[in-house]
């Protein structure tokens, strides 16, 4: 539980300081910095244990898939959807991660999905659906953007989705978690930097101090560490389970988007809280993983 907390803290609060990042940097470039700090402080922390960071081939290509997947198309997707629709309604739609975790789970892994899952499934994803129809409600761009920003979003959650399948594998089990996503988030940053080059031309970097703090927030502390303690719970409790810290984070994001972007709660938008965090809890409590 307490690796799970954490993880849902960082990654509810990283929505509002990628909305931060968007300006003058285009996102290509943002992710290709942050995902170029996140690994050299994973290969550098691999280091220092002592962990020998070395692949063989296939070892290559499972961090080259989780890098286009992971650290390439769901974040590049994730903050383009965030110049669409504000950071609350990304968060929210992102909680959809757990529905595609679920089948995928099932069909690739054989991760049974037990009554209380369901259940707690059930209440969450009622309660993500209400606060879904309150940020359609007020979103300030128009429908036209709503829809676009929403489908971005999907995008990134179905991307997102099969990475998190892929940690399940007992490929991903035969390698060091550490210096494997390190060398992986390093193929993604290199990636992105290409895509970047490619779009918007050679690198651009703002020099505001809350630009560059973010992007060490959103490396080490989202990336580095949010990301190790993430994956070591997907392979213990199954990728199911493990996307339910995205169901919890669009209500943290959305207090900071209350703080920060004028977000307005209203009696459907509590409603919705209250029951994504009660589905939570209902499908926490039960003894088993998944397997």
């Amino acid at each position: 539980m307490v690796p799970f907390a954490i993880v849902t803290l960082i990654w509810g609060s990283t929505w509002i300081v990628i909305r931060d990042q968007i300006g003058i940097v285009p996102p290509s470039w943002s992710v290709s910095y942050r995902f170029l700090i996140a690994g050299v402080v994973m290969l550098g922390y691999a280091a220092y244990r002592g962990e020998r960071i070395v692949l063989d081939a296939r070892g290559w290509a499972f961090a080259g898939a989780l890098a286009v997947l992971q650290f390439c198309l769901n974040f590049n997707l994730v903050y383009r959807a965030e110049a669409h629709i504000t950071s609350g309604l990304v968060a929210v739609v992102f909680a959809l991660l757990l529905v595609p975790n679920a089948i995928l789970g099932r069909i690739f892994l054989g991760q049974q999905l037990g009554r209380q899952l369901l259940v707690g499934s059930g209440v969450a994803m009622a309660g993500v659906a209400l606060l879904f129809v309150h940020e359609a409600r007020v979103n300030p761009n128009g429908p036209a953007e709503s829809l676009i920003g929403v489908a971005i979003t999907m995008a990134g959650v179905m991307a997102a989705s099969i990475a998190n399948i892929l940690q399940g594998t007992q490929t991903a089990k035969k390698y060091p978690m550490i210096p494997t996503l390190g060398i992986a988030m390093l193929i993604g940053a290199a990636i992105d930097g290409v895509i970047a080059w490619s779009l918007t031309g050679p690198p651009v970097i703002e020099l505001r101090t809350g630009y560059l703090i973010g992007l060490l927030y959103l490396g080490v502390v989202a990336s580095a560490i949010a990301f190790t303690l993430y994956f070591s719970m997907l392979r213990i409790i199954g990728t199911a389970k493990a996307a339910y810290s995205s169901v919890i984070v669009p209500v943290i994001a959305m207090l900071l988007s209350t703080m920060f972007e004028g977000y307005r709660w209203s009696p459907l938008a509590a409603g919705g809280a209250v029951l994504a965090m009660f589905g939570l809890v209902i499908a926490l409590r039960a003894s088993r993983p998944t397997r």
